[in-house]
């Protein structure tokens, strides 16, 4: 099988409908990655087939509860780092316009570039600390291994939209950080994914403001 057949395999076993223009654009990006991480080390995993599967594969499973959640609006990628998942989002769901942050120079260039080589004119990139952020309020913020869910709450809460939700991306269910979160905060859902190819656990924290 190709990589695009792959592809095509994943998004089918997630219920995903990808148009071949949208799964060619996916492959570039993963190609860009590989090629700027040979200097940029912008991520550790380097094995191809990795990279599609812990990577590629695994921001894809997102994209169903997010389409579920809203059709579209602004959404915030926090430590974004090589742009996962907030170029995947942006590639698949145009409706979105989706911004990257990251305190690392280097890794926001790169998605500048991803940006601009794959013509996705709904994906900006900004090189700051996220509480550093001047930018209108986020219907979604989500984060993939950036910190703890209390940190990542309390380093994002003034970038929420009054009723929007934080879509936090984890491994087994973080009970633990659960517990930790102040009072006012709700969290309303917590959504178990499968990652096909990925032998794994993953889940989404889906949270809110209480009142």
């Amino acid at each position: 099988m190709s990589r695009d057949d792959d592809l095509a395999a994943v998004a089918a076993a997630l219920g995903l409908s990808l148009e071949a223009a949208q799964r060619s654009m996916l492959l570039a990006y993963l190609d860009l990655l590989k090629r700027w991480n040979g200097t940029y080390n912008l991520t550790a995993v380097r094995d191809p087939a990795a990279m599609f599967t812990q990577h590629l594969a695994d921001c894809l499973a997102v994209l169903p509860p997010l389409q579920r959640h809203a059709a579209g609006g602004r959404l915030l990628d926090v430590g974004s780092g090589g742009g996962l998942p907030g170029v995947v989002i942006a590639a698949v769901l145009p409706g979105w316009q989706v911004t990257c942050v990251d305190t690392v120079g280097k890794k926001m260039a790169f998605v500048r570039q991803a940006a601009g080589s794959l013509a996705l004119r709904n994906l900006h990139a900004r090189h700051t600390r996220v509480e550093a952020l001047a930018e209108p309020a986020f219907d979604v913020i989500t984060s993939r291994a950036f910190s703890s869910l209390a940190d990542f709450v309390a380093l994002t809460r003034a970038h929420l939209a009054p009723g929007g939700v934080w879509m936090a991306m984890k491994g087994k269910v973080p009970d633990d950080e659960i517990a930790a979160l102040p009072a006012d905060i709700d969290v309303f859902h917590v959504e178990q994914l499968q990652v096909p190819g990925l032998d794994a656990q993953r889940c989404l924290v889906w949270m809110r403001q209480r009142g």
